[in-house]
């Protein structure tokens, strides 16, 4: 099934309930530009991470194709979601992105879903597995934080919050300029300059207020509080030299998420799945190699 467009108008009032069959799964798919491919039964669903798309999943989905469907979309005011059902109100915490991905779970009638997700993605399927549990078999975190803010003595988020609202003043005064000094940060590599010129170009399609309120939700949010009530299985991996979410952040989430498996990773920056796919697809194959082993001794 692959993403048709329609002339639906999309209403903005979504209910808080995740019981959402009564909306019309056609228009979901529509909002979010879904597209599945893959010649699998069991799906494993894509969420890209902020100011980005499904599009920089295209170096690692091909690997698992053969084996899965694969599940692709944009969040609402992302690449070709539809902007039409943008609502501030719901868009100003994660948990109006974690909506868009159970009301997609729910419109393509998803089961044991594989869930990868990169960055503030990571929380975002956290928070959807808390939810719907059922829906979810194991959650693969590309770069995972719970915090993004310093909290001394005992938390290392990275950053301290006068850090955040300056980058926030930036992208007020100077979006453009903010794109451009933030992507080679965040994607670090410097000897490949074309991976950071793809992000900041990425991130100059975004909207800019709908970029800003997602920033806004992303790192002035703190979700350290839901880990420990995580029953779905884990795979958290950590890049090196990750400036937006240090190592110290990877070995947090493994001692405070239950069931959780930390890798290390070789590739540096933020950005693995763009900057490193052959390490990021062999780490997710060996987890979900093992993952099946065990289910199947069950």
């Amino acid at each position: 099934m692959t993403n048709q467009q329609t002339n639906q108008l999309i209403p903005n009032d979504f209910p808080a309930d995740p019981q959402l069959s009564h909306q019309r799964p056609q228009s979901i798919l529509t909002r979010n530009n879904v597209t599945v491919s893959g010649q699998g039964t069991q799906p494993m669903l894509f969420a890209h991470g902020f100011g980005c798309d499904q599009n920089m999943w295209r170096l690692v989905t091909p690997a698992f194709a053969a084996d899965y469907q694969i599940v692709l979309f944009d969040y609402v005011g992302s690449g070709k979601s539809d902007l039409r059902a943008y609502d501030p109100e719901r868009y100003s915490r994660l948990e109006g992105y974690a909506q868009d991905v159970l009301e997609i779970c729910e419109a393509l009638d998803l089961q044991n879903v594989m869930f990868v997700g990169h960055s503030v993605s990571s929380v975002i399927g956290m928070l959807a597995a808390m939810q719907a549990p059922q829906r979810f078999e194991r959650l693969i975190l590309v770069g995972p934080s719970p915090c993004y803010l310093n909290d001394p003595p005992d938390y290392c988020g990275g950053f301290e919050r006068e850090d955040i609202l300056g980058l926030m003043d930036l992208m007020d005064k100077n979006y453009l300029g903010w794109a451009s000094f933030l992507a080679p940060v965040i994607m670090k590599n410097e000897q490949r300059p074309s991976l950071s010129k793809e992000l900041e170009e990425s991130f100059c399609s975004t909207d800019p207020v709908i970029a800003r309120r997602f920033a806004e939700a992303t790192f002035l949010s703190d979700y350290r509080g839901i880990l420990a009530d995580m029953t779905v299985p884990s795979l958290i991996l950590q890049c090196a030299e990750d400036a937006i979410a240090p190592t110290e952040v990877g070995h947090y989430l493994h001692r405070h998420l239950p069931h959780s498996t930390l890798k290390l990773m070789q590739a540096t920056g933020h950005c693995p799945h763009m900057s490193h796919p052959d390490e990021t697809i062999q780490l997710i194959q060996d987890y979900l190699s093992a993952a099946h082993v065990i289910r199947a001794a069950q």
